[in-house]
Parts: structure tokens; C-alpha cells; sequence
């Protein structure tokens, strides 16, 4: 029998079967793939690991010179979490649990690094003189911060966290005088092979002991205003700006890539910013843009391949994302301002570990109708990026398709 004659004894069987047979059929095919649809996501989206516990604490520079054994990393997270808990259970009132503790200091920055040994210098040099110059310094001689606000705290005493620990947790009342001096940076070494950590340690070391030292550039800064935390293996740099986020003290809170590509002294763009934008609760997000640049000579010199990717990439963004996300011209600069008020509705529903992490930042951020300003920056070109032009965009391009499938289908959800 041909393939003729056996479609159309298909067809002719297919016109004598019921009505309700033929219905019946093509909703069971049509669920079969919508399950296998769901099954798929499941297996392919990203789920973040659990921190390990190395991974939940920092060394630092004390006053005289030597290096920290490694100290708890205090995790507003896990405070906020445990205080969700509480108010499900009804042990304490829910405008009391939903909202982070009050800040110590006015900016944290946090900056993932991964083998950044060579390049980690020069951005720290330009970080710490400005937060050094803007914001003064926050901390005492033993790294810890001294806090400028006035905030009354609430403390609720329970036999059982959310971690299944005895423990007191903290609930904030709002302050009256937040904090508005101060500042702390944060380097993830994520899984680094190199000297990173050396690095980041060294420098906090020569800067704070630069009144006794002859340095090339002396800015004093504080003990403790530089805090190292090493991850065991690398997780990306999704991964590491998220454990980093997770752990600020700052009434805002910067992220910033180790290459010192773009501006720092543009983070007070940012802050202006985000502050003209931000609604009643003080939730706001400023997104650094390098969009004014196209058309410079910058872009002009890269490949028409990087370009052409580049372009490609926008069009998905535009098609995939929702519409306040889909409207930002430049979602990857590594350049982002977030008010404390909005990290509770981003960082606890962050899935994506990998170069995509930013626009499910954003996309966190739209569906909580935390308000969004995207500012330009300066930017320029650093040798030395770890990013694969070809195969990191289409790793990007299925990132961003799984990460909107798997949200738009129920696979993550809020609580």
C-alpha cells in the first residue's frame, strides 16, 4: 500500500468517526502536549542551589592590618523570611512582618567577580573614591557598621524560626532618620581559581593602612568597609549579585561589574534617578544605560557578528518580556540601583543564575509594580570579558525563553 492510498483510507475513516470521538481526540492530544509542555519547563527551568554555609560568611580587613577569621554574613533575607512565617501563623500582625529591616548605611555595592585578579584594582580604585568622597564611612574599628538612623526596633522572641532555630527576629518599625552616610562593598568571588580574593583583600588592606604607607593614590578608607565572600563553585553571575543582594545593609544598593566598565561616579545619576521615581512605600529601580551609545565609535568598532547579535537579542527581549521591561533599551548593563524597600518583592523569587539574570530583575520588579527609570551612563570598552559573544547569546536567548515560559505557566510563582 502507498502512502497515497493509506492517507486517504486515513482521511475517509477520520469523516466517518463522531463528531465527539474526533473532539475528544484532539483535546487529548492537545493536553498531552500541554502537560509535556509543563514537564519540560519543570526539568529546564533553573533552580537555584541553597547557600552553603562557608558561603554565608565574609573576612576583612581589621584595624591593624590583618585579615578577619571568616565572620557571619547577617542576611536580611532569612529575617524577612522567618517574619513571613510568623505572620502566616498568625504570631504576629502582618504589617509588622512584611518589610525589611531598616538600614545601617546609605549604599551598599555589591560586585560579582569571577578570576578577576587583573582587572578588580583599578574599578575598587574608582569605587571607594567616590563613596569615600559622597558618603563618608560608616563603620568602627572592628568593621561594624554604626548606623545613623534612629530606628526603633521590635523584637518578637520565638522557640522556632522559619529555619526550624531558636533565635530572635526583628521586625521594623519605620524610621524616622534613615540612614543617609556610609557605604560598603560586597565582592563575590564566584568559584575564582585565581587570586581575586587576595586581590580584594590587599587593596582593602592598603587603603586602610594608607595614612602610615606611601601608595600612588592614597584613600583612606575604614576597616571592615570592604567584605569578601567566596563562594565554593561557581554559580554565575546571576547567582553571585543575588547571594550578594542578599546580605546589604544599604538604604540602596548598586550592582557593578568587576571591570570597571562603566562610570561609578554615574551611580549618583542613578540614585537621582531612582529617588524621582520611586512610589510611597520607597520602592524604585534605576537600570544604567549604555543606549546613548549606539552609533559611537565604541559600538561602530565592534563585529558585525557582536552587533548583529546584539540587535537580534533586543528583538527577543521585545517579544518575549512584558511591556514596561520590554521598553528599557539596555536591560544588560552591569550597572543597577535598587531602593531596600523593593529587594523583598525581587531577590527571594530570583531563579536565573546565568547572563539573563537581570531582565527576570526586571521583570520581578514590573509585576510588582515597583516604578523603573532607566538612566545613561558612562561606559567604555575593558579587555579581558569572559563573555563568549556566540555562544553566551544563544544561551541567553534560551535563558530568557525558558524564564518567561516557566513564569508564564506557573512553574515559579510568588508566595
Amino acid at each position: 500500500m502507498d502512502n497515497n492510498s493509506f492517507l486517504s483510507r486515513s482521511l475517509a475513516l477520520a469523516r466517518r468517526a463522531p463528531l465527539s470521538l474526533v473532539l475528544l481526540l484532539l483535546v487529548s492530544a492537545s493536553l498531552s502536549i500541554a502537560v509535556s509542555f509543563y514537564l519540560f519547563l519543570f526539568v529546564a527551568a533553573p533552580i537555584p542551589r541553597p547557600p552553603r554555609k562557608s558561603e554565608k560568611t565574609y573576612k576583612t580587613i581589621l584595624s591593624d592590618g590583618s585579615t578577619s577569621e571568616s565572620k557571619p554574613l547577617r542576611s536580611w533575607l532569612d529575617n524577612y523570611a522567618a517574619l513571613k512565617e510568623m505572620a502566616r501563623k498568625k504570631q504576629m500582625p502582618a504589617d509588622e512582618a512584611y518589610q525589611i529591616s531598616d538600614p545601617e548605611i546609605f549604599m551598599s555595592v555589591v560586585v560579582p567577580a569571577y578570576n578577576e585578579e587583573d582587572r578588580l584594582d583599578v574599578m575598587l580604585e574608582e569605587a571607594v573614591d567616590f563613596l569615600e568622597q559622597e558618603y563618608g564611612d560608616a563603620h568602627d574599628e572592628d568593621g561594624v557598621a554604626r548606623s545613623t538612623s534612629t530606628t526603633a526596633t521590635h523584637k518578637k522572641t520565638q522557640t522556632a524560626n522559619g529555619n526550624g532555630t531558636s533565635g530572635t527576629l526583628h521586625a521594623r518599625v519605620p524610621s524616622s532618620s534613615p540612614a543617609s552616610k556610609g557605604w560598603e562593598i560586597l565582592i563575590i568571588s564566584d568559584g575564582s581559581s585565581d587570586k581575586t580574593v587576595e586581590t580584594a583583600l590587599n587593596f582593602a588592606r592598603d587603603h586602610q593602612l594608607s595614612r602610615t604607607t606611601k601608595l600612588a593614590h592614597p584613600t583612606y578608607i575604614a576597616s571592615g568597609s570592604i567584605r569578601v565572600v567566596s563562594l565554593e563553585e561557581n554559580r554565575g553571575k546571576g547567582g553571585a549579585v543575588t547571594h550578594g543582594m542578599r546580605h546589604v545593609r544599604g538604604k540602596y544598593v548598586v550592582f557593578a561589574d568587576a571591570d570597571g566598565a562603566s562610570k561609578f561616579s554615574d551611580l549618583s545619576k542613578l540614585i537621582q534617578g531612582c529617588q524621582k521615581v520611586e512610589d510611597k512605600a520607597g520602592r524604585g529601580v534605576a537600570i544604567g544605560s549604555r543606549a546613548h551609545l549606539v552609533g559611537s565609535e565604541a559600538v561602530v568598532k565592534r563585529s558585525l557578528l557582536r552587533n548583529t547579535l546584539m540587535h537580534s537579542f533586543h528583538l527577543l527581549l521585545r517579544l518575549l518580556t512584558p511591556p514596561a521591561t520590554s521598553r528599557i533599551r539596555d536591560t544588560q548593563c552591569g550597572f543597577k540601583l535598587f531602593s531596600r524597600a523593593s529587594l523583598p518583592y525581587i531577590i527571594p523569587f530570583m531563579h536565573s543564575e546565568s547572563w539573563i539574570f537581570d531582565v527576570e530583575m526586571l521583570m520581578l520588579a514590573e509585576s510588582a509594580g515597583i516604578p523603573m527609570a532607566e538612566v545613561s551612563v558612562g561606559w567604555k570598552e575593558v579587555k579581558g570579558s569572559k563573555l563568549n559573544v556566540v555562544w553566551d547569546s544563544l544561551g541567553m536567548a534560551w535563558g530568557l525563553a525558558v524564564l518567561r515560559a516557566a513564569w508564564g505557566v506557573g512553574v515559579y510563582q510568588r508566595d
